[in-house]
């Protein structure tokens, strides 16, 4: 990111020229062009300075954003009535995080995620099923969101659970073969896959990733705060505590 912003920056002051630029020749306006280039390859901190200052305000107006975006949709994103909802449900911090069962660094994520519910034990913990790398990840999401249909939100969580450390291929045959380890009815749930209320979730969802600007996964809400990508837990604890003092 920062390359592409120092050539702006470059770009932008070597075209510089100073308030009487129109009572300027072509020849006198080259000349200041030239000066401003010279003095600024001369001295490079002077960009990073202003690169600084312009990252830092490119940061607050996207904080600013995602306030706005999670307020007008704090109903779907906290309280959308399909979302599997554990840790503490009357935690004083929601966690949201939209996640994909084939994406990497949701993968990395989930121990620490779950250690920081554990250990804290005063955050609500909220999972949106949003599967965006493929046709694996939409069975794996459809597999999850059906067995919470049939046998409840205790059994979700153990295929969560096993479809976030699943590491082989997604196919119907290898998830009947985990319905039967995590004892539930394979058929029931297979079948369930491609009902009307499985499509509906995922819609629902994929429609609220899109109001949020929400484009990769995992990203998590806390409060007014969106957090894309990949967060350390010793991160996330501090975010944390940082809310809970404000």
């Amino acid at each position: 990111m920062t390359r592409p912003i120092l050539a702006a920056a470059l770009a932008a002051l070597t075209l510089a020229a100073p308030a009487h630029a129109a009572d300027m020749s072509a020849a006198e306006r080259e000349a200041f062009r030239a000066e401003v280039r010279a003095y600024l390859l001369d001295n490079p901190e002077v960009l990073m300075e202003a690169i600084a200052v312009l990252e830092q305000r490119q940061a607050g107006q996207q904080a600013s954003n995602d306030a706005t975006l999670i307020k007008v949709n704090a109903e779907d994103i906290f309280r959308d009535g399909h979302s599997w909802v554990g840790g503490n449900p009357e935690g004083d911090i929601t966690l949201v995080e939209f996640t994909d069962y084939r994406c990497g660094y949701c993968r990395k994520a989930h121990e620490e995620v779950a250690t920081l519910i554990r250990s804290d034990g005063n955050i609500r913990f909220i999972v949106k099923e949003f599967p965006i790398l493929g046709e694996e990840s939409e069975l794996s999401s459809r597999f999850a969101i059906a067995t919470k249909l049939i046998a409840g939100d205790e059994a979700y969580k153990q295929t969560h659970d096993a479809l976030i450390t699943f590491r082989g291929k997604v196919t119907p045959a290898n998830l009947e073969k985990l319905a039967g380890r995590l004892g539930l009815d394979a058929g029931a749930v297979l079948a369930r896959m491609s009902s009307e209320e499985v499509d509906q979730v995922i819609q629902a969802n994929r429609a609220l990733a899109s109001r949020l600007q929400i484009s990769g996964t995992p990203t998590f809400v806390l409060k007014d705060q969106m957090l894309r990508g990949y967060v350390p837990l010793a991160g996330m604890r501090e975010i944390v505590s940082d809310l809970r003092a404000n």
